[in-house]
């Protein structure tokens, strides 16, 4: 068994085949605790999961939409059946969107809403009777520097976003009593799948414009995008007891993005 910060703790992380979700599952494995990587695609999770498992982490995969309070219920009867208990759940699964109002579709709409905002209430909801027994509860859900600002044609994304902020706070409130901890982790712009790519395959973050406006000029303090294993550590902080009197907050980790103007 690996010995570390959260040793015989047990996390259940969504999205978790690639980008952030994937660096957080292995951050969190390799401090001690016993792992549940749920994500939809399961051929990428299948192959995410093997280099978890030959560095001999205690993990498992899940595979289910977390939009389906259904499929929701039965990741966590998978967790509870394998290893008895829960303490931490990450709540990070998303699908982005840059639909413009005209073109957005109630259908469109009911779609991103239910992956990013529905889905953390679903998983919170059924998680919430398990994490109530443990003495170091904690939830972190991941939103974006999108819930905090306006930016051109993400209205469905970022409006889900915001919800997922609003929604940490309140449950914060609501379940500080019972000792749950929840928390949000903002990221701004990191190098993951989600980064939007142009129709010629050109990622967002390597164009002349992003790296003119970012770069060059300053938009992002830190002079470069963030990489997944850049939110991992301070998901870490909050699984952790490092923050143990932290609770309804929201940590923006985006290099200084939105401190700029």
């Amino acid at each position: 068994m690996v010995q570390g910060r959260l040793s015989d703790r047990v996390a259940i992380v969504t999205g978790a085949a690639r980008g952030i979700g994937l660096a957080a599952a292995e951050r969190l494995a390799r401090e001690g605790a016993r792992v549940l990587l749920s994500d939809i695609d399961a051929e990428v999770l299948a192959e995410a999961i093997r280099p978890l498992t030959q560095a001999s982490l205690e993990v498992m995969t899940f595979v289910g939409d977390v939009a389906d309070p259904h499929a929701v219920q039965a990741m966590l009867d998978a967790a509870i059946g394998r290893w008895g208990r829960l303490d931490i759940l990450v709540n990070n699964a998303a699908i982005s969107d840059d639909t413009p109002l005209a073109e957005l579709s109630d259908e469109r709409w009911r779609y991103i809403l239910g992956i990013n905002l529905d889905s953390v209430l679903y998983c919170v909801r059924a998680a919430e009777p398990h994490l109530r027994k443990s003495p170091v509860a904690s939830i972190i859900n991941i939103a974006s520097t999108q819930g905090i600002r306006g930016q051109p044609h993400s209205m469905a994304y970022a409006t889900a976003k915001g919800g997922v902020v609003n929604l940490t706070r309140c449950m914060a409130v609501d379940l500080g009593p019972v000792g749950i901890r929840v928390n949000a982790v903002a990221p701004g712009y990191i190098d993951t799948r989600m980064a939007l790519q142009k129709q010629d395959g050109t990622h967002e973050h390597r164009t002349d414009w992003f790296q003119d406006v970012f770069i060059k000029y300053g938009r992002l303090p830190l002079r470069r995008p963030g990489q997944p294993e850049d939110v991992s550590g301070p998901i870490l902080f909050l699984a952790g007891d490092d923050s143990r009197y932290v609770t309804g907050q929201i940590l923006v980790v985006d290099g200084g993005f939105t401190c700029t103007y």
